[in-house]
């Protein structure tokens, strides 16, 4: 049976089981394939030692780099649990022949309707009233309601959305189902089976009242969110970014949102994760921010898990799927 190593095994389970939450993926099936060793995590400096004869390797956050891939003899496959690959060098993997592979969409559904959770956070305010209500606000209110900000409503407003891939499309479902006209951008335009009006980025940025980010990270893109391109935005405009950190300036939203030329910004992901020295969105106002967790519902973790599983399985069948490299064989 092959030995197969998992470096950062956290990741398919990052809170503890309890009684309102056992269902969390199980390793069962990958023990069922191979000699299977699980580290919740596995500092850089490890990795060649805890991978030294496994012939497997699955990662999420723990880089392969290409010197580690170089010291590990008996590696013939290297497993991503996401669909991000920049951890592993793809290049040098390919050289010694040694096969990648990902886990595309599998966690479509999940982001979209974490972004909405942003959206109605800010636009609502549930957080902030429910907090009042339990300091006793309401008790000693004089009238029969009361709230923290203005309440918004999302039917007839624009959601812009740059990028209209699998996750981009679902959230232009959901907000039409929310009465919303969508505008899009995207390198590469494309058919879709919903109204949507498709508009430079500039333009979008100018006439959303929400903006929702869905583009992949390149040079172009990076800031792509910045001060100058704040300032052509509605002063009462929404950002939500659950795509990557460096999408946005976040010095800029910060001082966009503390100077009111930023409605509210919701997001998933920062520059630095976890924020060792802090970002200035945590404490920026009208800000939400959760720790990229829009992927992590028990429902995404099983998908993820069950494609895992069947990744490993193509690949020892001698037929590999979703394979993102051009391992050269010998």
């Amino acid at each position: 049976m092959p030995k197969i190593v998992v470096l950062d095994g956290y990741t398919l389970n990052p809170l503890p089981a309890t009684e309102s939450s056992p269902d969390h993926p199980s390793w069962e099936a990958l023990a069922a394939i191979g000699e299977l060793t699980v580290h919740d995590r596995t500092a850089p400096a490890d990795i060649a030692h805890q991978a030294a004869k496994a012939e497997i390797v699955l990662t999420n956050k723990a880089p392969l780099s290409g010197e580690t891939i170089a010291s590990l003899p008996c590696l013939k496959y290297i497993g991503v649990m996401a669909t991000g690959t920049n951890v592993v060098d793809l290049k040098t993997a390919s050289e010694h022949g040694i096969t990648v592979t990902n886990v595309p969409g599998y966690s479509t559904m999940s982001v979209a309707q974490h972004v909405f959770a942003l959206i109605l956070e800010l636009c609502s305010q549930a957080g902030p009233l429910d907090s009042e209500v339990k300091a006793g606000r309401w008790q000693s209110c004089p009238d029969f309601c009361f709230t923290v900000a203005p309440l918004r409503e999302l039917d007839g407003k624009t959601l812009g959305i740059v990028g209209l891939g699998a996750i981009g499309q679902a959230v232009a479902r959901i907000g039409i189902a929310f009465g919303m006209k969508v505008l899009a951008s995207a390198r590469s335009p494309k058919q879709v089976d919903f109204p949507v009006n498709w508009v430079s980025t500039a333009d979008l940025l100018r006439q959303s009242d929400i903006v929702s980010l869905h583009c992949p990270l390149t040079p172009e893109t990076h800031h792509l969110i910045n001060a100058q391109t704040l300032a052509t935005m509605k002063s009462s405009a929404i950002l939500i970014n659950t795509g990557r950190g460096p999408l946005v300036e976040e010095q800029a939203v910060a001082t966009a949102l503390a100077g009111g030329q930023l409605g509210g910004y919701g997001g998933d992901v920062l520059l630095a994760e976890p924020p060792v020295h802090g970002s200035p969105l945590i404490s920026a106002p009208r800000s939400v921010i959760t720790p990229h967790v829009a992927w992590a519902t028990v429902e995404a973790r099983q998908r993820l898990m069950d494609a895992v599983v069947r990744n490993v399985q193509a690949f020892l069948a001698g037929s590999p799927a979703n394979v993102v490299n051009s391992p050269v064989r010998s």
